[in-house]
């Protein structure tokens, strides 16, 4: 894995992101991951949970590196990155998953950019499927720690439209896609695992 390019974020909440994504994606079969990055997340969960297929996906621009883990992976359950643009509220996929994983990608995009999100998602996953969304999340418009007011504080200087979003907005989002919470892990430094299942 030298000299590819690295998120140590990735590295530090994967064990603890795993724990959870291996009871909750038990059943499961076909995992679409939103926003794959460097393609850590996807190595790592495909190794470990290898009764997954798992379909990664990002703009274009990160294509190269997520493809350059797998090619170093050898993984057969792990597939080339998709274009999903936030950008584009009508988002398609060849296959429909019975799951759905993002790590820290909300706070990253304009609101309008995750309301897309939800809709393609809505549209995208099949019933009874799950959104698993990880990340920091503020809960009755507030932060849940200190260090999340200064991180959010730091996104909002290189690109003021991004910030850590309300819990309960989020799940407004969710419920207006027939989405209904069904889990809320806390997670290491102040971040959560959100598990909403498709009516």
């Amino acid at each position: 894995m030298k000299n590819l390019p690295f998120s140590e974020s990735c590295e530090q909440n994967k064990n603890p992101i795993l724990a959870i994504l291996s009871e909750a994606f038990a059943d499961k079969k076909n995992v679409l991951e939103i926003g794959s990055g460097t393609g850590q997340h996807a190595i790592y969960f495909g190794q470990m949970l290898p009764h997954l297929t798992w379909q990664t996906s990002d703009l274009a621009e990160n294509h190269d590196t997520i493809r350059a883990w797998l090619e170093t992976s050898k993984l057969s359950n792990v597939l080339p990155p998709l274009l999903i643009d936030a950008n584009n509220p009508d988002w398609h996929l060849p296959n429909n998953p019975d799951a759905i994983f993002s790590a820290n990608a909300v706070h990253i995009m304009g609101w309008p950019e995750v309301e897309n999100l939800f809709t393609g998602i809505g549209r995208n996953l099949k019933p009874g499927g799950l959104l698993c969304l990880y990340g920091p999340f503020n809960y009755g418009g507030k932060y849940t720690s200190m260090s999340n007011a200064q991180f959010d504080e730091m996104l909002k200087t290189y690109d003021p439209k991004s910030g850590i979003r309300d819990f309960e907005a989020m799940d407004k989002l969710a419920n207006l896609q027939g989405l209904k919470l069904v889990q809320d892990f806390a997670m290491p430094a102040n971040n959560r695992t959100l598990i909403w299942k498709k009516t």
